[in-house]
C-alpha cells in the first residue's frame, strides 16, 4: 500500500501528521509527502524515511489582494504538478492535513479519483478544506462539529493525533534543561512556532515579577529573542529536543489558541492561560477554539486586546493558587484514539 500525505504553509499543518505517518510506515505501507517547493515543510520533515515533492502553489488568501489574480494560475499550475506527480507515484489514497499546499494535490487526486481523507484541527474549516469539501472521501475533526454543507463524504470525529514525545515527557528532564528549584512552579510561555510579537512583549513587561513566584520559560519564535538579564526567566527561540519535557515540567501554560497546542494541553491536563488571535489577524479560528475550552472550563481566554503585564501576572499567580481545581476539570476532557481512527480511515478508504 501506498500513501500520500499533504499539507504545508505551517508547522501546524506537517507536524500532526508525523506519527500518522510513522504509524503507517510501521505496518509496511509505503509513504510520500507532497508539500511546498519553499523548503520550509520539508524541514518539519527532516530525518523521516519518506520521499518529499515540492509544488510551486499560489497562497489561498481569505482577503482582497491584486497577487490573488495571478496566484489563481499558480494554483492551476500545482493541480497540474500534482496530477502528474500523482500518476508517477499511484497512491492508494491521499491524506490532507490542509494548508494552501494540500488544495493542488487534493484536486489533482479528485481528478484521478484516488480517495482522500482530510484532517481538520479547528472548529471551522479553514479554506483549504472548505474548498476541498467536495473532493472528500472523509473528514475527520480534532473536535466534535456539525457535517459541513458541501462535505459528500464521510464525517468522523477522530481527535488529534499527539506526537508520542509530547505523551511521554518527563517533568524531571523538563525542570534540569533549566535548572528550575525544586517545589518552584514552572510557568511556560509559547506563542507558537513563529512567534507572536504582541504576547512577546507582554511576557518580558511581566516577567520582572513573575520570576518572584515561579521559573519563567518563554519560547519567543525564531530571530525574535531579546536580551532580558533575570535570574529564572529562560528565553528560548525554538525548542526542537526537549518539548515534551517542558510541557511535563509545566505547571501552567500561556499560549495562542491554535487548535494543536489546545489539543496538546488539554490531553496532557494543563492548567492554561489563552490568548487567542485577534479577528484583524485571523480568519477567527483561534477564537472559537479558545471559546470552546472556556465553556467547557479547561482554559481562562484573555483577549488581546485586554492583555498587559498586570493581568498576565495576576492570571499565572491566580492559576498557580487553584491548580488543583484546574486539574480536577481538565481531567474531564476525554480524547478520543485519534492514532487508531486515522490509520483505521485510511487503511478502510485505500481499500
Amino acid at each position: 500500500m501506498k500513501i500520500v500525505f499533504t499539507g504545508g504553509g505551517s508547522a501546524g499543518h506537517v507536524l500532526p501528521a508525523l506519527p500518522v505517518m510513522r504509524a503507517l510506515r510501521g505496518q509496511g505501507v509505503e509513504i510520500a509527502y507532497i508539500g511546498g517547493a519553499e523548503g520550509a515543510d520539508e524541514s518539519y520533515l527532516a530525518g523521516e524515511d519518506l520521499a518529499y515533492f515540492g509544488i510551486a502553489s499560489g497562497k489561498l488568501r481569505r482577503y482582497f489582494s491584486w497577487r490573488n489574480f495571478a496566484d489563481v494560475f499558480a494554483v492551476l499550475r500545482a493541480v497540474w504538478q500534482s496530477y502528474w506527480l500523482l500518476r508517477r507515484l499511484r497512491p492508494d489514497a491521499i491524506f490532507s492535513k490542509g494548508g494552501f499546499v494540500s488544495f493542488p494535490v487534493v484536486l489533482a487526486g479528485w481528478l484521478r479519483r484516488i480517495p482522500v481523507i482530510a484532517h481538520e484541527s479547528d472548529f471551522s474549516p479553514g479554506l483549504a478544506n472548505r474548498l476541498a469539501m467536495p473532493f472528500l472521501h472523509t473528514l475527520c475533526t480534532s473536535f466534535p462539529s456539525k457535517r459541513p454543507r458541501r462535505l459528500r463524504g464521510a464525517l468522523i470525529h477522530s481527535g488529534s493525533p499527539i506526537r508520542p514525545e509530547l505523551l511521554q515527557g518527563s517533568a524531571r528532564r523538563g525542570r534540569s534543561l533549566v535548572d528550575a528549584a525544586a517545589g518552584r512552579p514552572l510557568v511556560l510561555v509559547a506563542g507558537g512556532s513563529l512567534g507572536a510579537a504582541t504576547l512577546n512583549a507582554v511576557v518580558r513587561a511581566a516577567a520582572p515579577r513573575l520570576v518572584e513566584h515561579c521559573c519563567l520559560v518563554h519560547v519567543c519564535g525564531p530571530g525574535k529573542a531579546a536580551a532580558l538579564d533575570l535570574g529564572d526567566y529562560h528565553q528560548f527561540e525554538f525548542v526542537r529536543e526537549g518539548w515534551g519535557d517542558l510541557l511535563a515540567a509545566a505547571d501552567v501554560a500561556v499560549s495562542r489558541a491554535g487548535a494543536n497546542a489546545l489539543f496538546e494541553l488539554l490531553t496532557l491536563g494543563k492548567p492554561n492561560i489563552l490568548v487567542p488571535l485577534p479577528r484583524s489577524a485571523s480568519r477567527g479560528d483561534q477564537i472559537e477554539n479558545a471559546g470552546y475550552a472556556s465553556q467547557c472550563g479547561y482554559s481562562l481566554v484573555i483577549d488581546e486586546g485586554e492583555l498587559d503585564a498586570e493581568r498576565l501576572v495576576g492570571a499565572v499567580r491566580g492559576m498557580l493558587a487553584e491548580g488543583v481545581d484546574w486539574r480536577r476539570r481538565l481531567a474531564g476532557f476525554a480524547a478520543p484514539p485519534a492514532l487508531n481512527i486515522l490509520v483505521d480511515s485510511i487503511k478502510r478508504a485505500a481499500a
